[in-house]
């Protein structure tokens, strides 16, 4: 099978397609014939070698798949040869084939296609933990969806509007601007407005946010402090600006802030919390009140240029690629 492959650590263009064997599945795995994969920005900084937890050489990327369960390992109950899934695997998912525990396992609604499978898991189980189990978001209450056109803000913008919040969404550019408002997003703001925290403390009734989804890091961090609200929730889920953030804690203390980290491969750890947002979001999309919003596509081959493009802020939504094309 044709496969992506990483040797060194380093830019997009480290990866190579290559030709390996067919992987076999052990005890408690399954094979999926991958018809899609959700690239997220934790793909590309895990070939850079600067995600959260160090990458073993060799391997191939794909936290994210989607596809038809192929062969079952030993030990395997409760899921079926041909049964369509998405998967949590944590890597692999660059390939014609990938294994996954079947743990790992997400059943996938029937009015979903392969890349929308592929675009839900990580998006929108983040966007409902950052919501609702670490954000203790309420109806009513106002809430900041940073990079707002990507596939974490995509989800967060019609998760939150689905539980009946109000979104200030911010995004680079004013196509993606609009694609927030086809969405739901209450107010919209170019993230490089040089008013831009007046302007959000402003639509939130000039009090500051509740809560805030903080995806940019480095120097914007800051930024993130002041428009929160007193009392204020800041749910730290990404780094996009690959740069380090300071916080001098007397500044959570005069307006009593709370700043709370967030990693969904540990949250789907405690398998209650997991429950929980399955519960939830299972019928918000079989109903399609919410529906992951599929980005570019691309081929195996065109690996690189999915990574790089997501890089160079090119994409909107869920960056996917297709194995088998």
């Amino acid at each position: 099978m044709k496969a992506m492959l990483v040797e060194r650590l380093g830019p997009p263009d480290v990866m190579e397609l290559r030709g390996v064997p067919v992987p076999q599945p052990g005890p408690g795995e399954v094979r999926l014939k991958v018809e899609a994969v959700g690239i997220n920005f934790a793909d590309v900084l895990a070939v850079a070698g600067e995600y959260l937890t160090r990458t073993r050489l060799p391997y191939t990327p794909g936290m994210e798949f989607a596809g038809t369960v192929d062969a079952l390992g030993e030990g395997v109950t409760g899921v079926q040869v041909g049964q369509r899934v998405a998967s949590l695997g944590g890597r692999g998912g660059l390939a014609q084939y990938a294994l996954s525990p079947a743990a790992a396992l997400i059943p996938v609604p029937g009015n979903l296609t392969a890349a929308q499978a592929a675009a839900f898991p990580v998006s929108y189980f983040t966007a409902y933990h950052g919501l609702r189990t670490l954000g203790h978001g309420k109806a009513g209450e106002w809430v900041l969806v940073q990079a707002a056109a990507g596939a974490l803000g995509t989800a967060s913008i019609q998760l939150a509007k689905a539980l009946g919040m109000n979104v200030i969404a911010m995004a680079s550019t004013e196509e993606k601007l609009q694609l927030a408002r086809d969405l739901g997003a209450d107010v919209t703001l170019l993230q490089d407005d040089p008013e831009r925290v007046q302007k959000v403390r402003d639509a939130a009734g000039s009090k500051g946010v509740p809560l805030i989804l903080e995806v940019v890091g480095g120097r914007r961090f800051q930024e993130s402090l002041d428009m929160a609200a007193n009392r204020g929730r800041i749910i730290v889920i990404g780094n996009a600006s690959r740069e380090q953030a300071s916080l001098r804690p007397v500044e959570l203390m005069k307006r009593n802030l709370t700043v709370t980290g967030l990693w969904l491969t540990s949250l789907m750890g405690d398998q209650e919390a997991t429950r929980e947002a399955a519960q939830a979001l299972t019928p918000l999309v079989a109903s399609g009140q919410v529906t992951p919003q599929v980005g570019p596509t691309y081929a195996l081959a065109d690996s690189a240029r999915a990574f790089q493009d997501m890089l160079d802020r090119k994409t909107t939504g869920k960056v996917i690629i297709e194995p088998q094309r």
